[in-house]
């Protein structure tokens, strides 16, 4: 994905870390031997993202500054790995997988469901800023697909009802219960046990 600041206006001219971020920062970048503190780039791109809501061109230059690393070889990671958002969106960004297992599973009516209770299509934002909804690859729940990804949690087993009551709760302020939603544990069988069901002999 191209960031330039020329094409992209909401680039803004300048990111720092808040005080406790930065702190944060530097004991993770302390976790890494002498010479090799560029491995750090990840969790600092994802501590820029946390503190903004995504990862501007700047906050990449600082992160670079910070890890001695040339501007394009920062710029080469955030632009790979599709966990980092390379321009703003809503305070809970909803990533609907629509990968094969998803898709065979439901993802197309969950899609449409979060079109349809957001008012917005996929890679777009809410006008109030907090939802941004978007399609997304394998998010490798496929045991208890379909699936959606937001914020640091995973719903799992959805359908439209279950997709509406996560939305729901979000809208209210509340943190929905992650995981799967047609209350399973975990990822054991969707029709109950079928092995290791009697008594230890």
């Amino acid at each position: 994905m191209t960031v330039s600041p020329e094409n992209e206006p909401f680039q803004p001219a300048s990111f720092a870390f808040s005080a406790e971020n930065l702190a944060t920062a530097e004991k993770i970048i302390g976790r890494y031997p002498e010479g090799r503190q560029q491995s750090a780039v990840m969790p600092l791109l994802d501590l820029a993202q946390r503190q903004e809501g995504w990862v501007s061109m700047a906050a990449m230059h600082v992160v670079g500054e910070m890890l001695d690393m040339a501007p394009i070889r920062v710029y080469e990671v955030a632009t790979f790995y599709t966990m980092f958002n390379l321009k703003p969106v809503g305070k809970h960004h909803v990533q609907v997988c629509t990968n094969l297992p998803c898709r065979l599973r439901g993802s197309d009516a969950v899609v449409e469901t979060c079109k349809k209770e957001l008012g917005v299509g996929l890679g777009e934002t809410t006008k109030d800023g907090q939802f941004t909804l978007s399609e997304c690859e394998c998010l490798g729940a496929c045991v208890n697909a379909p699936a959606v990804w937001i914020g640091d949690d995973y719903y799992e087993d959805l359908d439209p009802d279950s997709t509406k009551k996560v939305l729901d709760a979000l809208k209210k302020g509340e943190i929905p219960k992650a995981g799967s939603q047609s209350g399973r544990q975990t990822s054991a069988p969707a029709g109950g046990l079928t092995s290791l069901t009697g008594k230890e002999a």
